[in-house]
């Protein structure tokens, strides 16, 4: 007789059943991991919103995660049963281009857990042991779910390129703005600042050690950088986090000349660009989505 676990499937937008499934079997190369705690990103708020793009229904959530071993696959090394891990959410084909280049998070085929492909919200996961990354003993479940974001936030300070030293400001105090701050901060950024329109976030962002915080719904933007950072310095990388046209167009307008523009935000809609100022203001623009592994184990390290 199977044993038998539960599982959230969300069936349309708004609806979310549990239901007691099968616990899967594994293959040689696989692990079944427990899940012990889970995070609720954006996206999956625009899943159940029905506003994802790129999900169907029926779909089971779930792509922040943390959990123990359960059960090791004949052919796993490298992990013991009890074993505290987290989970790289990718599905990757393996032989396109970004594939064969170093670039699997943008594979031509992508799938990602919770979205295009099953996701972690059950009480067991099956899982391929190459798409686990150890947390320590020490780390509790909680911080280990917040691994997966944390990585977005260490893949976009590192695209932005040599950061040690410069100044920053970021667009945005959501969970992944306040951490794409954190990282830079301690990556080596002489001074980061983060703009938002919500008091709260920016109150979060200064007691997790931010130099500056701006409400620029009452605040001049423009006039803060200068005085944070200087009238002719200015900031040398501006993240953009929030994903909305407004942002984008605050981020192009104060950039000093000869800056760099990160786009970590996700937009659901097309954005107007002032191209001529790009050009004008020689800007580099650079785009960033998620992660590969080694940014878990940076993420790792820098907790």
């Amino acid at each position: 007789m199977n044993v038998k676990m539960r599982q959230a499937v969300m069936t349309s937008p708004g609806s979310i059943e549990i239901n007691e499934v099968p616990v899967p079997d594994i293959k040689d190369d696989e692990v079944l991991v427990k899940v012990m705690r889970i995070g609720v990103c954006g996206s999956d708020i625009h899943v159940f919103h029905g506003k994802h793009p790129y999900t169907s229904y029926p779909v089971v959530q779930g792509h922040e995660t943390a959990g123990l071993i359960e059960k090791i696959g004949s052919r796993v090394k490298g992990f013991n049963t009890g074993d505290r891990v987290t989970i790289e959410p990718q599905v990757s084909c393996g032989k396109c281009y970004p594939c064969t280049h170093g670039l699997y998070n943008i594979c031509d085929s992508l799938k990602v857990l919770g979205f295009q492909t099953t996701g972690t919200a059950s009480d067991f996961f099956p899982v391929p042991a190459k798409k686990l990354v150890k947390l320590p003993d020490s780390m509790d479940f909680p911080y280990g779910a917040m691994i997966e974001p944390l990585s977005v936030a260490v893949r976009a300070v590192k695209k932005a390129g040599a950061i040690e030293g410069k100044k920053v400001l970021v667009l945005g105090a959501g969970p992944i703005g306040n951490l794409v701050a954190q990282v830079a901060r301690a990556q080596g950024a002489s001074a980061v600042m983060v703009c938002d329109v919500n008091d709260l976030r920016l109150e979060i962002a200064s007691r997790c050690g931010i130099d500056f915080t701006v409400n620029s719904g009452s605040e001049d933007l423009h006039r803060a950088v200068i005085s944070a950072f200087g009238e002719y310095e200015k900031s040398d990388f501006i993240f953009e986090c929030a994903g909305v046209s407004e942002t984008m167009d605050i981020a192009i307008r104060i950039a000093r000349k000869g800056s760099t523009l990160v786009i970590v935000g996700v937009f659901g809609d097309r954005v107007p660009m002032d191209m001529a100022q790009v050009n004008e203001n020689e800007l580099t623009l650079i785009g960033t989505a998620r992660y590969v592994i080694e940014d878990f184990k940076t993420a790792i390290d820098l907790v």
